[in-house]
Formats: structure tokens, sequence, C-alpha cells
């Protein structure tokens, strides 16, 4: 029951319609016993800043930050962590009880844990290739280096766009299709194959069997692209841990500790994508 004491958080978007974040959060608060309720906020282009400055007026417990304001979140908040002001990208905002607010980036810490408890990796000594550069890709290879991978090569069609990615890491450089085929690990940052097309973000040629091929696109949640790495003889991971367990970061920072269940998040978004 929502009452008076019930805690708010918020997820705010340019269009959260379809966002995944409520059904998330609040299956989560349920399994936990807490009284939370978590809601989306569409927030026009420009007015992120505006948005994260209204936690405070409103008393939002916490809130989760997507496309397109995370470097106006980044520019908006007190307080950052070392990931958040590496990247200038903010994903999640807490408030303190001094009235500040901290900024995380939870993106790239979430892909590392699906990593280790949904395929059973450890990161470290590991070499990877990653492609793409964009956001997801750039929260990835900071949270891969801080992790202790081995070498981290960035593919990407625009030289220049791979390379500044790739200083956010000591262990990362541009690479090409030989780092592909090199890698123990090569992930797909990009948006190819989103929607269900049979788009492929490298030709499937240079994947085998000692791959594992990971795919950050949870829609479809297996691409066409994990399909042709498996005929390969590949090991796959679906988008939707990297999903799960950024949140798993997120709540733990709303609720000062408190650890969610991956599997109760992963079960309420596997029923909402059920029914799209």
């Amino acid at each position: 029951m929502i009452s008076g004491s019930t805690r708010v958080g918020a997820v705010i978007g340019s269009d959260v319609r379809r966002s995944l974040s409520p059904a998330l959060y609040n299956a989560a608060f349920d399994a936990a016993g807490l009284d939370w309720r978590f809601v989306a906020f569409n927030v026009a282009a420009g007015e992120g800043s505006d948005a994260v400055r209204a936690m405070r007026t409103l008393g939002l417990g916490g809130m989760a930050v997507t496309i397109p304001h995370k470097h106006d979140a980044w520019q908006a908040v007190d307080v950052l962590d070392p990931s958040a002001a590496a990247l200038r990208s903010v994903n999640c905002i807490v408030p303190l009880g001094d009235g500040r607010l901290v900024g995380a980036s939870t993106d790239g810490v979430g892909f590392v844990d699906s990593l280790r408890f949904d395929a059973g990796l450890e990161p470290a000594g590991r070499r990877f290739a990653v492609l793409g550069a964009g956001g997801a890709a750039r929260s990835i290879i900071d949270a891969l280096g801080r992790s202790g991978a081995a070498s981290i090569a960035v593919v990407n069609r625009t030289l220049s766009n791979a390379a500044d990615a790739a200083e956010l890491a000591d262990v990362a450089a541009v690479g090409d299709a030989g780092d592909i085929e090199s890698a123990e690990v090569v992930i797909n940052t990009t948006s190819v194959g989103m929607g269900g097309t049979g788009e492929m973000p490298c030709p499937v040629s240079l994947l085998h069997r000692g791959h594992l091929v990971c795919d950050i696109v949870y829609q479809p949640l297996d691409t066409a692209w994990m399909q042709s790495a498996r005929a390969q003889g590949a090991r796959t991971l679906d988008g939707l841990g990297m999903l799960v367990y950024q949140a798993v970061h997120q709540f733990r920072l709303y609720t000062d500790g408190i650890e969610a269940d991956p599997a109760v998040m992963r079960a309420a978004a596997l029923a909402q994508l059920a029914n799209r």
C-alpha cells in the first residue's frame, strides 16, 4: 500500500514509456519488503538538469537516468563516483542527508557482474574486443579496465572515436578484425540487431569456439548475431544481465546497502518483454 511515508524513486528519459526500470525496481522492493515505489518521468531533451535539481524539492529517494540526460545529470550533481567522473556521464543519482546529490555510473559494473555471475567469467587477465565506441562501450571499457582486463581492443568505424574511448583504460587500444579473432570475449555495444534485424556488428566468420560473444541488446533477447555466433561454436551472453546488474547496483545505493535479488529483477523484466 502506498502511503505518505512511501519512498519514491524515478527514471528519467526523453521517452521512458517502454522502460523496464519500474518493473525491475518495484519487483525488487516488494521482494525485500521495502515501502518504496519506482515510477517513470518523460523529460524533454535539454531539461535533464532541471529534473535532477527537482529531486531535492520532491524528496525523491533515487533517480535512474537514461538517454539523453546522462551528461546533463553529470553536470547537475554535487559529487561524482570515479567512473561517472571519468565518463562524464551519470545514470544513477542518490541524495545525501546534507542535501547534496551523488552521481554514479553503474552500466559498466553491471556488465562486469553479468560476466561473472551469468557467464562464470572473471574479467581479470582476459582479452576483450569491444565493438562500438558510444556511451555503452565507454562504460564497459572503463569497468573492464578497473577489473584487471589484460587487453581491450576498441573496434569502431570512426577511428577517432575508438581512440577517444580507448583512453579510458590503460590496457585499451584501437583494434581491428585481427583483434576480434584473438580476443577471448567479444562484446557488441552498438544498437545493431536491436528490434530483430538480421544485421551483424562484425563478420560472423571472425567468431569461433574460443569466444564468449556478448550482446548488450536485449530486444530481442537472442539476437541474430548471437545465434550466428553459436553456430560458429561460441558461447553467448545476452544483454539483459547488464540491465539487471546495473539496477542491482543502483538498488544498493538507493537503499543504503540492501541487496536486491537479481533473479527477481530478471523475472520481472522477462515478464514485461513477453507482453511486447
